[in-house]
């Protein structure tokens, strides 16, 4: 009467990592099946019993052996390292079972795998999303291996490689580098881990820049992190989120919608070579507007975000004037009330109409030129009118105006880019933000402010202060 196949996992290669369930089933068995390099490490355990060794590549021949065995009426256990059922026998004796619909009793007995063991080595690397690839392309065309590693890069996950090198596969460990580099930054951690729980045992952390393949062979797993791992006291660890959680606890609602939609955004845009004050300041457009692209409009020169931010925390900053009442309104007036800003739109001035009608000029225009008048060192926010700002750009070149700074977002078709074209060069000097082509807006111009005046929350990528 047919018996009982156990497949095993031994897990990476010492006693201490196999578990009471693997070691009770070793003990039941009559017969165990495996690779010889396995043996050695259960040798203490297999005394008086029949062992079968193969070597490598003889996959198939162990499992059928195993079925002979079990069917002639003994209990096999069929020994892989790890787990048995990742990258192991368990699959195989599935697979043969199905195919000769065999009566054999087949257990997968679980063991630890060596991609968990090779983590509580390097510290705590698997602490969220994870995934494994084996590089081995014996079995898998390399072409679905590395549509595999692409989108676990791309996905951000923290990736375990098994089977990184061997003899006749020399190239692609550096290939799989390369893919990581185009997506992962190269200070990304990287854990090496060879012959976990061996005499032999290495372990190290370095980065996805250092990765080659002096530092591999078949007996090591490599655990690269995601955007959020770093590295502590030479151990990798991947934030599962309880700090900041923690820190954001006490944040009002709306900065906590803020904060998880800025973490939406950035799983959108690109921020390759893009300077933090660059992000800082799209991310708030993009959140204002759901527009996307904005990442590639928006358009800062001399160091506009620091110098901004330093002067709106001088206690003596500047005023803010707009070209329309709206872009007022959008500024958060419990950061305004805090640092005294002054902020004034003069198209509801009694002076204004006056103004355009003597002079035949529009009231946008006729409200620039008495902002100029009574601050010429303002900083000038424009989220409407073109004509406005190409108004102010005639009195820097007349010397009439020295802004600490221009919002450059008019909107709309006539004259927009233009005015845009003519602050970049001809006032090439003065510090800006442009929202280059016809995009733009008052809540754009508003939110620009907001990003300025929120500028020492950016390296945490904490916003929506003053909400």
């Amino acid at each position: 009467m047919p018996k009982k196949i156990y497949s095993i996992g031994i897990g990476p290669g010492n006693e201490k990592f196999l578990t009471p369930q693997a070691l009770q089933a070793i003990q039941e068995a009559e017969v165990i099946v495996g690779y010889s390099f396995y043996f050695e490490h259960i040798k203490q355990l297999s005394g008086g019993k029949e062992l079968i060794d193969t070597g490598m590549k003889k996959e198939r021949q162990r499992a059928e052996k195993a079925f002979e065995i079990a069917e002639s009426g003994k209990t096999v256990a069929v020994i892989s390292s790890g787990d048995s059922g990742v990258y192991g026998m368990a699959p195989l004796l599935w697979e043969m079972k199905a195919e000769k619909a065999s009566d054999v009793d087949l257990e997968v007995v679980p063991g630890i795998s060596a991609m968990f063991a090779a983590a509580s080595k390097l510290g705590a690397p698997l602490g969220h999303d994870f995934c494994s690839i084996s590089m081995s392309d014996l079995l898998t065309p390399w072409e679905k291996i590395e549509k595999r590693i692409v989108a676990a890069a791309n996905a951000d996950f923290v990736t375990a490689v098994y089977n990184p090198l061997s003899k006749g596969r020399f190239w692609q460990l550096m290939r799989l580098r390369e893919l990581f580099l185009e997506v992962r930054s190269p200070e990304t951690p990287v854990g090496i881990a060879r012959n976990v729980g061996r005499e032999d045992e290495s372990i190290e952390v370095i980065t996805l820049a250092e990765l080659d393949v002096t530092k591999a062979d078949m007996f090591t797993v490599i655990v690269i992190g995601n955007s959020q791992t770093f590295k502590a006291q030479g151990k990798m660890v991947t934030p599962r989120g309880y700090y900041a959680n923690k820190n954001n606890s006490q944040d009002k609602l709306g900065r906590r919608i803020m904060n998880a939609s800025f973490q939406t955004i950035l799983d959108h845009i690109d921020i390759t070579d893009k300077s933090l004050a660059h992000v800082w300041v799209a991310l708030h457009c993009i959140h204002t507007t759901a527009d996307f692209k904005l990442n590639e409009s928006v358009e800062l020169s001399n160091n506009v975000v620091e110098q901004l931010h330093e002067k709106f925390y001088s206690g003596k900053p500047p005023v803010i004037v707009t070209d329309v009442s709206m872009v007022t309104r959008g500024i958060r007036r419990a950061t305004a009330a805090k640092l005294g800003l002054e902020i004034k739109c003069y198209l509801d001035d009694e002076r204004v109409a006056e103004m355009a009608s003597q002079k035949n000029i529009t009231r946008t225009q006729a409200g620039i030129q008495l902002a100029v008048e009574e601050h010429p060192d303002a900083i000038f926010a424009f989220g409407n009118a073109p004509t406005a700002l190409i108004e102010l750009i005639k009195l820097i070149r007349n010397g009439k105006a020295n802004p600490a700074g221009v919002i450059a977002a008019p909107v709309g078709f006539v004259n927009v880019k233009e005015s845009k074209w003519q602050l970049k060069y001809g006032c090439p000097d003065v510090p800006a933000v442009f929202v280059n082509g016809r995009k733009g807006g008052s809540n754009v111009a508003a939110t620009i402010i907001n990003a300025i005046l929120s500028w020492s929350e950016a390296e945490q990528m904490h916003p929506g202060e003053g909400l």
